[in-house]
């Protein structure tokens, strides 16, 4: 985004090792510390920050089993391990220039590896959990590097364990991608109506991925510096989750999309049971089923248009797509916070729904 302030040091971190040693470091020192992958998710307040920023810049890319290698790859599959400094979508265009299919719908997402299972990220109807198989890990907690799966991880909609306060370090990522030139299936309506497909079909991994950076392109969502529209951190908002009966009071034409199956009805003990002596089962309620809605939608019906901005700020809402808060030229990190206030009022006086941030705000509150 271009706004925020310095920090009082920095360290850069080239190796695996180095990141580990630095980390341990500055776990063991008084002083605050922050670390950071490429930044494109992240704004700083404009008195920068209070103490130490690490750089993650370890690159590489191995593969540890192919094609039904003995280990966890099936036949047909590709299993790689890559560093946490390394570009995100570098690795994308490498997976699909070499016929690795999984992570192709992924492309143009900046920043850096490690981050990618922080936030569990996914466009275009793929996530990270599809194919994330395990990440090496530096636990505060012990200081010891451990081997943890992605079910450890608890990854959920731009979310994770460590997003929820799993102190540590990612220091790298091993993903299972299958060796395939066609993508996977096309799960997602804007995407398949660019590549002029049916939901479910598959296409040409290239063909994918070109078509994702360009629904991409015009939104502002790859980096330009001759367009204002890209100075973002991205999609500003994630989509809120709510009950299936809450969203029922929204209007009518508010979009929706159910994230769970309907779940069988709670056991309850019969008399026949009871009569055996088995132990009694207390009814319990069955849990709700939960709908995601579109922020972008619930921001435009509460009046903030695309375009919009405050008087007198130097960040506005990108012209291109509601959810991206932007540098216009010479915002202040104080004004991409204070239009982000200004935001979440707006939807939660008409909808009653609370919108979250999707980047790491550090000395900035909402």
């Amino acid at each position: 985004m271009r706004v925020g302030g310095p920090a009082e040091r920095v360290l850069v971190a080239r190796s695996a090792e180095d990141l580990a040693r630095h980390a341990r470091e500055l776990w063991n020192s008084a002083e605050p510390w922050l670390l950071l992958g490429g930044g494109s998710n992240t704004i700083v307040r404009d008195e920068g920050f209070p103490g130490t920023v690490l750089l993650v810049r370890d690159t590489g890319i191995a593969v540890i089993e192919e094609d039904g290698e003995p280990g966890i790859a099936g036949r047909g599959a590709v299993h790689l391990r890559v560093q946490a400094g390394h570009d995100w979508d570098h690795l994308v265009a490498t997976c699909v220039d070499r016929d690795w299919s999984g992570i192709e719908a992924l492309s143009g997402i900046p920043g850096l590896t490690g981050a990618a299972p922080v936030q569990n990220i996914g466009a275009y109807g793929q996530e990270l959990s599809d194919v994330l198989h395990a990440v090496d890990f530096l636990d505060r907690e012990s200081g010891e590097v451990r081997r943890m799966t992605a079910d450890e991880l608890q990854l959920g909609y731009r979310d994770s364990a460590i997003k929820r306060g799993l102190e540590g370090v990612v220091l790298s990522i091993d993903l299972l991608l299958r060796r395939d030139p066609l993508s996977a299936p096309v799960r997602y309506v804007q995407l398949a109506s660019a590549l002029g497909v049916e939901i479910g079909d598959r296409v040409p991994l290239r063909a994918l991925r070109e078509s994702v950076l360009r629904l991409r392109r015009s939104k502002g969502m790859v980096l330009d510096p001759e367009d204002h529209d890209t100075w973002s951190a991205g999609s500003f908002f994630t989509n809120p989750i709510v009950t299936e009966r809450f969203s029922r009071e929204l209007p009518a034409d508010a979009p929706r999309f159910p994230l769970d199956a309907d779940e069988p009805a709670p056991a309850v003990t019969t008399l026949e049971e009871l009569a055996a002596g088995v132990p009694l089962r207390v009814p319990r309620t069955a849990p709700e089923r939960s709908v995601k809605l579109s922020a972008a939608w619930l921001i435009e019906r509460a009046g903030v248009s695309r375009g919009f901005r405050l008087p007198g700020s130097g960040a506005a809402i990108s012209s291109k797509h509601t959810l991206a808060i932007t540098n216009r030229g010479a915002a202040t990190a104080a004004d991409v916070a204070e239009l982000a206030r200004f935001v979440v009022q707006r939807v939660q006086q008409e909808f009653g729904v609370i919108l979250a941030p999707e980047p790491n705000l550090y000395g900035l509150e909402l």
